[in-house]
């Protein structure tokens, strides 16, 4: 069965994160990874659901970000669950921290990508986390948003 390599485009997408997120503001950043890592993202396999970004002595880092290990790399594996280091401008990090002390802001990744360079890339979002009560209004607007549809195809 041949494995087909991703060279440029998506490899991962977090849904969750414009579910239980409103996004303010996202950026682009780029990552810092091992060998086996990007052959195991070349693959696409990556999860970002549970991944968030914090600032640790003056450096964004993405956390609990999951890359499977690479079958085809011998003894030199990467830790599926590490730390990676996130690379932004000195201004964006400054950026960003002033927003995260603000209440209730949190940096969250909303998708991983190859870009056209075929450099592994974050599109990270600032986002501040919804209530309940947001949830459900988004709920119904996106059942009224679909109701309108069927009514529009109906008449036709």
């Amino acid at each position: 069965m041949a494995k087909t390599l991703i060279s440029h485009g998506n490899v991962a997408q977090n849904r969750k994160a414009r579910h239980d997120y409103a996004i303010e503001d996202t950026l682009e950043a780029g990552i810092m990874l091992t060998g086996s890592e990007v052959k195991s993202l070349r693959l696409g396999r990556c999860t970002l659901i549970e991944a968030f970004a914090q600032v640790e002595h003056g450096a964004l880092y993405l956390i609990n970000m999951h890359i499977p290990a690479y079958e085809g790399a011998s003894h030199f594996q990467h830790e599926e669950r590490r730390k990676r280091k996130l690379l932004l401008h000195k201004r964006e990090i400054d950026r960003l921290m002033a927003a995260i002390g603000r209440k209730g802001m949190t940096v969250v990744p909303l998708s991983l990508y190859f870009n056209d360079r075929g450099k592994a890339k974050v599109q990270l979002g600032l986002a501040k986390g919804k209530t309940h009560i947001d949830r459900r209004d988004d709920i119904k607007k996106r059942e009224w948003q679909r109701e309108q549809a069927r009514v529009m195809r109906a008449k036709g």
